[in-house]
């Protein structure tokens, strides 16, 4: 069962608007701590695995989740893990989406070397360019300190890691009572998308550091039926108008991330959790530790 909607809240113009105002007037500033402070009250109760990679293929991606999703299913099997990485240059369709969100034609498509997959997670379509990064989380949800049920506590924590990594990196935040999703003032900054099978949940959050916006507004990535203002995605350095490191927003996700679960330690590696090469994973870059 997925989820990628349906939240109590402000709406996303309201929140938009009142930017103009202070955080202290608003009261988003004290939101991630206050969601974070319940979380240490029932928060992991095992520690969190962090892989930190580069660039992977769709197909690559779709075996590494299989096969950690399984994993972490098992009795004694993988704990919780946090994978960050960047999928290759294409665009994928969740279960809120359609091929009618995209506005390129075929042969546009074909031109910019992107190819459309639906995939089996929440959320609507999400383009994937290099200055994206993928935040993917495997746990049981009872590793979490959530029961297996309640995956609207999992979606509500971590999308506020997410927000408070955003908020790390000096960018105001909105999010819409209608869809999922962390927003700002040039569009959705981070996209969710997760899915939620017997306990085990997979999948998780793609966030716009600073990939070029061109083909982004050409993709709506916000279900039409939310009516959001703002349907496209943005990034976090149109927002600042400034340059925002990647390593900066990763370093932001992995600490705002261990801290919306409580886990009670967690440890870092670089590359992926396992060997790859059979399935077109590579790594693009040198990753730097983190933490």
């Amino acid at each position: 069962m997925d989820w990628g909607c349906g939240r109590g809240g402000q709406s996303h113009v309201n929140l938009l608007h009142s930017w103009a105002m202070s955080d202290a007037q608003n009261g988003a500033q004290n939101r991630p701590q206050q969601t974070q402070a319940r979380a240490r009250q029932s928060g992991a109760n095992k520690p969190l695995s962090v892989w930190l990679a580069g660039c992977i293929g769709c197909d690559a991606y779709a075996s590494l989740a299989e096969r950690l999703a399984w994993e972490v299913s098992e009795p004694d099997g993988r704990g919780p893990t946090l994978v960050l990485c960047e999928l290759e240059p294409s665009i994928t369709i969740g279960r809120l989406g359609s091929r009618t969100d995209v506005d390129l034609s075929d042969d546009e498509l074909r031109s910019h070397g992107l190819k459309v997959r639906f995939v089996g997670r929440g959320g609507g379509a999400v383009l994937h360019s290099p200055g994206q990064i993928f935040a993917a989380l495997f746990a049981k949800l009872e590793d979490l300190g959530i029961d297996r049920y309640n995956a609207g506590s999992f979606l509500e924590r971590f999308e506020t890691g997410l927000e408070g990594a955003i908020r790390m990196l000096r960018c105001g935040t909105a999010r819409d009572s209608r869809s999922r999703g962390i927003f700002g003032r040039t569009g959705l900054l981070a996209a969710v998308g997760v899915a939620v099978r017997r306990g085990v949940v997979c999948h998780g959050g793609y966030v716009n550091v600073s990939p070029a916006l061109d083909l982004f507004h050409r993709v709506q990535s916000v279900p039409v039926t939310a009516a959001a203002r703002i349907g496209t995605m943005g990034s976090i350095e149109a927002d600042v108008q400034r340059k925002v490191r990647l390593q900066d927003a990763r370093s932001a996700l992995v600490h705002q991330i261990e801290d919306s679960f409580a886990f009670p330690r967690s440890s870092i590696q670089s590359g992926f959790p396992f060997s790859l090469r059979n399935t077109g994973a590579s790594q693009s870059e040198i990753i730097s530790r983190v933490g």
